[in-house]
């Protein structure tokens, strides 16, 4: 690509994210959204964050891999179950790092 090329392209992606995000903010208030919707999008950041998280989880070089042996599951089922019980994100987020470093640094193999 030409240096000309990538600016037309900086661009684009500037204004489209631009009309993008102030859409809802220029029209937002004559715009009502359904309450049945606005209980679904409840929901959105955890769905977007299983679907950034889940693959990392699971997937070795594009290949499922659900085993014991697999440190990223394992610590991520053991963050689960820390935050089933503390119920707090910060502590989760941490003891499952702390958790994880652990596995790989301890790690046999």
């Amino acid at each position: 690509m030409s240096d000309l090329e990538i600016w037309i392209v900086i661009g684009a992606l500037a204004v489209s994210t631009a009309i993008t995000r102030s859409g809802f903010w220029m029209i937002g208030h004559k715009v009502t959204i359904p309450p049945r919707v606005h209980e679904m999008l409840r929901y959105a950041p955890s769905c977007a964050l299983a679907a950034i998280v889940g693959p990392d989880l699971l997937l070795d070089q594009g290949t499922i891999h659900f085993e014991p042996s697999n440190l990223k599951l394992l610590a991520g089922a053991v963050s689960v179950a820390w935050f089933a019980w503390r119920r707090r994100m910060l502590e989760t987020i941490v003891f499952g790092m702390l958790f994880f470093t652990a596995l790989r640094l301890l790690h046999p193999f």
